[in-house]
């Protein structure tokens, strides 16, 4: 039995580091940039972590390592608070009415807008859902207060059709439902965009055989369109998913009143009302910082979940 002689193992020459970068080392200069950028500005303040578990004070001179440590008082606190429990409901409930309303929402109109043959009214569709992408909601608050409340331009419609006002603003199951139409206005053409995009790289020839074997329009979205556009969809509900728990502070801040504030409050709002505007940071870091690993966990969850049912985690 003959064997072929092994290859002969031979070191790399030296120097081929510098060969290599004398072509390359632009890239990574370019690179250097947002590296240093995150390290600065994402993994460095990282540090204020130790906040949550130290008797922290602005005051007094010292540095936030020379203060005392003391564990998980400021997390045991918060648990045993019944505000922040009622805050973590009210964010729960509010972020979950924007993923089952919300989520769906930019799929369906991409879907529609990719089905639509005139180029016109697609550009002018993703155009004016795409602007309201660019308000604060400073300014999105005082639309809201003019179209819905008690004077407003929807009730104004309703009193004139021989309806009686409904109270959209100071109700609190009818406050939910603005706020969650109003997040789907400002935030659906975010999505609309991600969702074009990977319809523009669908495989037509799938679908116009479908068509020659007699398959529906509907049969051809769904047996073709949505399977070809699932991994992003998967990708984007983890990312989704993971932020159940935390919620910005300026949309429900500028839109509750105080006839609704029982529903309004929520994390983001509990800490600057308890933590930052009493001058409790550490019991504020302690907050976020739950709100943080149960959000990684989520991720997790979703990440695991997806990868079970055939599709791409991120992870």
């Amino acid at each position: 039995m003959s064997s072929k002689p092994l290859r002969e193992i031979t070191p790399k020459r030296k120097g081929w580091l510098r060969h290599y970068l004398a072509g390359t080392w632009q890239l990574y200069a370019m690179m250097l940039i947002p590296i240093i950028y995150i390290i600065c500005f994402k993994y460095k303040p990282m540090l204020g972590i130790a906040m949550a578990f130290k008797k922290y004070t602005p005051f007094g001179g010292r540095s936030m390592w020379e203060m005392d440590w003391v564990g998980l008082k400021w997390f045991q606190e918060a648990f045993k608070d019944s505000l922040f429990w009622k805050a973590l409901a009210n964010t729960l409930i509010l972020n979950l009415g924007d993923l089952l309303f919300g989520f769906p929402f930019p799929i369906i109109l991409a879907i529609f807008l990719n089905e639509l043959r005139s180029d016109k009214i697609r550009k002018a569709t993703q155009l004016s859902l795409y602007l309201p992408n660019f308000l604060s909601w400073v300014i999105i608050s005082g639309i809201t207060s003019q179209i819905f409340a008690a004077s407003g331009l929807m009730n104004n419609i309703i009193t004139s059709l021989g309806g009686q006002t409904v109270p959209f603003l100071s109700n609190t199951i009818w406050w939910r439902f603005v706020y969650w139409i109003m997040g789907i206005w400002q935030s659906a053409g975010y999505s609309l965009i991600i969702y074009l995009a990977a319809l523009m790289s669908n495989d037509p020839s799938l679908s116009e055989a479908a068509y020659i074997d007699g398959a529906t329009r509907m049969q051809r979205i769904w047996h073709i369109t949505v399977p070809q556009i699932m991994p992003t969809i998967s990708t984007l509900l983890i990312m989704q998913v993971g932020k159940v728990v935390s919620i910005s502070f300026d949309r429900p801040y500028m839109m509750r009143n105080a006839l609704v504030t029982d529903v309004a409050q929520v994390i983001s709002t509990f800490v600057y009302d308890k933590g930052l505007k009493g001058g409790r940071f550490d019991y504020a870091a302690a907050v976020g910082l739950f709100q943080s690993a149960v959000g990684i966990v989520l991720i997790l969850i979703a990440n695991k979940a997806s990868k079970k049912m055939g599709q791409e985690g991120i992870i």
